[in-house]
């Protein structure tokens, strides 16, 4: 058995049983048809490898499996994660997943299109969750793109959370003693300080971020939005939701109107707007506002006066 092929095994082994429960012999009969295993040319796997990945499978991702008796009865996933650890490991595995399935494949390149992406401030990532982690006071430089200005931070981190592919640090800035995001892809000289901090005051980010869209700072209140939607475009938004809170409203026979409780960010709008004439925002009328004074703003840089004035 290969020794860099666990994750693979874990991935398919979770995959089954969530399906159902399986015997041994019903395992070994997905896991040797798949072409994973076909692939990687494994034409054997044991109950005792079986029984060590299950082992394995309860340490990494705290999945349960157990089987009912002794011998080769059925075994099943006992018990899950909460429902964010849950979505974290699904994701881990996904990732390992693609990797596994890239690097087995030396000409993976002919056929495997991945998005050319500059660094994100990842080298950072570890120490950053360390600071988080012991409660370290940190420093470092930010670099701000509105004004292409870099400022000296001195902050204590919270925590990390992604947002469209990018990475940002949630933390307290000691100068105000406001609650920032900061651009991971932005950070330099990052010094992680042997002195602790304890917070004077108890921040639920979870609850935090619960209306949230995007990383912007949540000034306003959440708003109850509808969208309506054109058929197409709600199948996308259905298997990919734009929020947690998304929920369908109703569905006419050429549109579908789904409704979030979200702040009405700049984030949002913008999403909002890359949906083109297959989106509009019925309510509230204050989003709506918003999106017709982005649209004509957006339509005033065409204009041919505007043209001229670029020329000129």
């Amino acid at each position: 058995m290969k020794k860099d092929f666990y994750l693979t095994r874990y991935s398919l082994i979770i995959k089954r049983l969530e399906r159902s429960p399986a015997t041994y012999p019903e395992l070994e009969s997905y896991l040797l048809n798949s072409f994973e295993f076909q692939d990687a040319k494994i034409v054997s796997y044991s109950i005792r490898t079986l029984q060590r990945d299950i082992k394995d499978i309860a340490n990494l991702f705290n999945f349960d499996i157990h089987n009912k008796k002794k011998g080769d009865n059925r075994y099943y996933i006992e018990s899950r994660p909460v429902m964010e650890v849950d979505e974290y490991n699904q994701r881990l595995i996904e990732s390992f997943q693609i990797m596994n399935a890239v690097n087995s494949q030396p000409d993976f390149a002919e056929f495997v299109y991945l998005e050319n992406r500059t660094p994100r401030g990842i080298q950072n990532f570890y120490d950053l969750l360390f600071a988080i982690r012991n409660k370290r006071i940190i420093e470092f430089q930010h670099f701000k793109y509105k004004d292409q200005s870099t400022s000296s931070r001195k902050v204590h981190p919270m925590a990390l959370k992604e947002s469209k592919d990018r990475w940002y640090l949630i933390a307290l800035d000691t100068k105000d003693e406001k609650l920032k995001a900061f651009g991971l892809d932005r950070i330099s000289d990052l010094v992680v300080s042997k002195a602790g901090f304890k917070l004077q005051q108890r921040f639920d980010l979870k609850e935090h971020f619960k209306n949230a869209f995007g990383i912007m700072n949540l000034e306003e209140q959440p708003e109850n939005i509808i969208i309506r939607s054109t058929k197409e475009q709600a199948e996308y938004l259905k298997s990919s939701p734009l929020h947690h809170s998304q929920k369908i409203q109703r569905e006419t026979e050429k549109s579908v109107y789904f409704i979030y409780d979200l702040y009405p960010t700049y984030d949002f709008i913008q999403e909002i707007l890359s949906f083109g004439n297959q989106v509009k925002v019925m309510e509230p009328k204050s989003l709506i506002n918003k999106v017709k004074e982005t649209l004509e703003k957006s339509i005033q840089q065409y204009d041919e006066s505007s043209v001229e004035e670029e020329k000129s």
